[in-house]
């Protein structure tokens, strides 16, 4: 189904909701095309390919509210699935503050020069999935070392996502975006009977961006291999270096309660902090939907809200939340954007190889292993694995320890920032160095 089929459908879709007497309707059409190819041990596992459209409806009725979802795109299909969700609207209670959002923060943006779509996915074939999977996992059993490998398993998929937008008050906005990832599994054998595992990971949106697939293999296995012999090393306060790659879920808890909700359900430990310091100065990093390329990209988001910069922290100093439209109107604040999109930080000058070097003795954390982060209180208490640094150097492969403190403590204790943003998240993570934080092992 082509672009203008899915606006026509979103179109009639709102004009029937109306005639129907909804008083606003914001309808949201997608069609997804996803193959996906998982080989394990040299065998095909999996192979998958789906098509699938949806329609969401939001439905404003008598000052009530409702989402409501349906894969029946036929006409008789979608008048039948409107008269069920606006009776179903009818018996929900009144909310005031459900609205669309004002029409003077919709888009004008085109998804033109974001760079989000690759006309060459439509040459990429399952069959070319299958020998890029191939090709990782024979690249991984070829490392010095290898004999200690129990399992590999190795993937490659894509996926193809149109986006149309129909709002009553007057949104039309349309949007295709591609993705390509590929991974690499590796269980080994420890000498002590353990299974460590690792891997490696690329998530792009333009197929030409992929790393090679036998480079992308043999670091997931050394990486494995890295692993072997982990151990506790002794309880202390000491720095503590985030890999670039791990950084991105340490982050995440400083994202979650800046969102609206939880801010109105007073679940935020970044409440009233707007204009005050938070971090060192090194927190410095904005939401930026308008990356080229960036894996959170986009023309305007969810509700239709232009896409625009934001400023998150600048300098340790809180700018912004994260508010849509509804959470704006109930805690009496302008609507920003209500999710995140690409972070964008300001990078350091150092490497990841010349911030080990400045931290001399510590930890470096690969991954971060269960635990949890209170958006309340800001206490987090994490599982990691890494590596001991030693003379500025990595040392020995460390597992079952553990990181806690509080964020409004911890950011405070950030002294350098990488340059080196992690491009296959939306988080694009640096490298980022702490200065004492609590590390318990034995």
């Amino acid at each position: 189904m082509t672009n203008g089929a899915m606006l026509e459908i979103a179109r009639n879709t709102v004009s029937l909701a109306k005639q129907k007497g909804a008083a606003e309707v914001g309808a949201v059409a997608k069609v997804k095309r996803e193959v996906d190819v998982t080989w394990r041990d040299g065998k095909l596992e999996k192979i998958t390919e789906a098509t699938s459209r949806a329609l969401e409806v939001r439905l404003f009725v008598d000052g009530r509210f409702s989402v409501c979802q349906t894969s029946d795109l036929r006409p008789e299909g979608i008048t039948s699935f409107l008269d069920n969700a606006i009776g179903l609207t009818r018996t929900l209670a009144k909310d005031p503050h459900r609205t669309l959002p004002d029409p003077a923060l919709y888009t004008s943006a085109t998804p033109e020069g974001l760079s989000i779509a690759d006309p060459r996915i439509e040459s990429v074939t399952a069959l070319d999935l299958r020998r890029m999977a191939q090709t990782m996992e024979e690249a991984a059993r070829s490392v010095k070392g290898s004999e200690v490998i129990l399992s590999v398993s190795s993937n490659g998929s894509h996926a193809w996502t149109e986006t149309t937008q129909v709002h009553s008050n007057g949104l039309e906005g349309s949007f295709v975006s591609t993705a390509f990832s590929m991974y690499t599994d590796v269980s080994i054998k420890d000498d002590d009977g353990r299974r460590p595992e690792e891997g490696d990971y690329a998530w792009v949106r333009m197929y030409a961006d992929l790393p090679d697939p036998a480079t992308l293999g043999r670091r997931a296995t050394e990486r494995a291999l890295a692993r072997r012999g982990a151990k506790k090393i002794p309880s202390a306060v000491m720095p503590v270096l985030l890999d670039n790659r791990a950084a991105g879920r340490f982050m995440s808890y400083v994202l979650r309660p800046l969102g609206g909700s939880a801010l109105q359900q007073k679940r935020s430990y970044l409440e009233g902090l707007v204009g005050k310091p938070f971090g060192s100065d090194k927190l410095d990093f904005a939401d930026d939907p308008l990356l080229p390329k960036g894996l959170g990209t986009r023309p305007f988001d969810n509700e239709g809200l232009a896409a625009r910069r934001l400023p998150i922290f600048e300098k340790g100093v809180l700018r912004n939340h994260y508010i849509d439209t509804y959470y704006g109107k109930k805690l009496g604040m302008a609507p920003t954007t209500g999710s995140s999109s690409n972070i964008a930080w300001k990078l350091g000058a150092k490497t990841q190889a010349a911030l080990l070097v400045d931290v001399k003795e510590g930890i470096f954390v690969t991954s971060f292993l269960g635990g949890n982060s209170n958006d309340t209180t800001g206490d987090f208490s994490l599982g990691v694995q890494g590596f001991a640094i030693r003379g500025g150097k990595l040392a020995e492969p460390i597992a079952e320890m553990n990181v806690s403190g509080r964020h409004q403590d911890v950011w405070k204790r950030l002294v350098a920032v990488g340059n080196d943003p992690f491009v296959h998240s939306p988080s694009r993570t640096p490298t980022l160095a702490f200065d004492g934080m609590q590390v318990a092992g034995t």
